[in-house]
């Protein structure tokens, strides 16, 4: 399965080093995203846990790892710190948990779309294309 996700991703110019991937807790970089969320940088923020989990093999639960990583893209690191000392966002992500339940989700990457359609793993680019085109023609068929 992973040099299958890692083929595909190559084919969209993106490197997955599984070799390099630590296994751990993600619940505070989840955390981590509703904060750059706040500050319109949740984009950023998902795309450079990402490249770090995936590509350099960065701890997604050490607060140091995610409190550079969000200094990466700009965030201010003392408040990333502050926000992973509390308890700020938990019930932010446990919503986003019971939502992931609910579509039956079981593990990642799993696109949900115009909460009705679902991708679960790496899928080619084309696929996911696909899957939003047909989610805008029902949506658009339905307003006319």
């Amino acid at each position: 399965m992973m040099d299958s996700m890692a083929a595909t991703g190559a084919l969209d110019g993106l490197e997955f080093r599984f070799d390099r991937s630590i296994s751990g807790n993600t619940f505070d970089a989840h955390r981590l995203i509703h904060f750059a969320d706040t500050v319109g940088q949740r984009a950023a923020m998902v795309e450079r846990l990402f490249a770090a989990y995936f590509t350099e093999g960065e701890a997604m639960g050490d607060h140091d790892t995610l409190v550079r990583l969000a200094s990466d893209i700009g965030l201010d690191g003392t408040a990333v710190r502050d926000m992973l000392l509390s308890d700020a966002y938990a019930s932010d992500v446990r919503s986003d948990q019971a939502r992931a339940q609910q579509f039956g989700i079981r593990g990642v990457p799993f696109f949900a779309i115009n909460e009705r359609y679902g991708i679960s793993g790496a899928q080619p680019a084309a696929a996911i294309v696909e899957a939003h085109t047909k989610a805008w023609n029902e949506s658009a068929a339905v307003s006319d």
